[in-house]
């Protein structure tokens, strides 16, 4: 028996299906069926009474469910107690964050936590991917752009200012585009899912999809940056990506009155990760250093 199992029975008593349960713990519901069976299996015991229309709990599941809350709690307080005696902080930590933006500006961040943290461990992932947090284990995941709906928590870091440019050597063969709609004229270098949406800018006061097209689409930021600079097009990039290459001259600005919407920053986990102590650190010192990084 695990006290997974525990936590796993209690939801399915309070939620009165597998199918509720499974959400509320950021299970599926095969993975909680089979739990519950190897439950029972150990115990010896039917604990819940399944039919197609609704869950009910045997009177032996009521009186293990008493006694497997008192175990939980026990040990939530166990670790609580041992938690405040503790003088540093100590276990392993998982973290998914983009690419481009982790080793520009988390990577720093993340040696300077260690240092304050030696016993903690950190397993940094760094992908231009949606990773499933919970199904692949990870403790929190930093995210760019719009959320999708789910039931994770999601705390919001700061905002990515975009901006839309291209190298001096394709203005000088292409000219400036004067407007958006201009831009169907220009080979423009495509982020992931732009090159079927592609850019919203803002227009008269209102946000609007302007089709685009051009030779380049890619998951990574840097690439497109170095096509642009190699004059293949315009991009539409966060400035953290194109910055230095617009102060060096590499890039120039345009269509500076159509702005792009700025991009969300976020932190998300699963909700049984809030009592984590090293989450909750973690994330104070992240929303401190990036407050004074002069990123947004």
């Amino acid at each position: 028996m695990q006290t997974e199992d525990l936590t796993i029975f209690l939801a399915v008593v309070k939620a009165g299906s597998f199918t509720a349960a499974a959400e509320q713990v950021l299970l599926s519901k095969q993975y909680v069926s089979r739990r519950m069976a190897a439950l029972e299996a150990s115990l010896g015991v039917r604990l819940l009474i399944r039919n197609t229309r609704k869950l009910s709990v045997t009177e032996a599941g009521q009186l293990f469910s008493r006694h497997a809350q008192r175990i939980l709690d026990d040990i939530h307080e166990a670790e609580q107690a041992v938690s405040e005696r503790r003088q540093e902080l100590h276990g392993s930590f998982r973290i998914s964050m983009p690419m481009s933006f982790g080793m520009s500006h988390l990577s720093p961040l993340i040696a300077g936590f260690l240092r304050q943290h030696p016993a903690v461990q950190f397993q940094v992932e760094l992908a231009d991917r949606y990773v499933d947090v919970v199904g692949e284990g990870f403790d929190i995941a930093i995210r760019i752009g719009t959320l999708a709906d789910s039931t994770l928590i999601a705390r919001r870091l700061g905002e990515l200012k975009r901006v839309i440019c291209g190298s001096p050597d394709y203005f000088s063969r292409a000219g400036h585009p004067e407007n958006p709609s201009a831009l169907l004229n220009h080979a423009c270098l495509r982020y992931g899912r732009e090159g079927q949406n592609g850019w919203e800018l803002l227009q008269d006061g209102k946000r609007k999809m302007f089709d685009v097209r051009g030779p380049v689409v890619s998951n990574n930021g840097e690439v497109l940056r170095d096509a642009a600079v190699a004059g293949l097009g315009l991009v539409l990039l966060p400035e953290f990506i194109v910055g230095p290459a617009i102060q060096r001259g590499e890039l120039v600005t345009v269509l500076e009155a159509f702005q792009p919407a700025p991009l969300g920053l976020y932190a998300v986990y699963s909700q049984h990760r809030q009592r984590s102590e090293i989450n909750r650190t973690f994330l104070t010192y992240l929303e401190e250093q990036l407050k004074t990084s002069q990123l947004f």
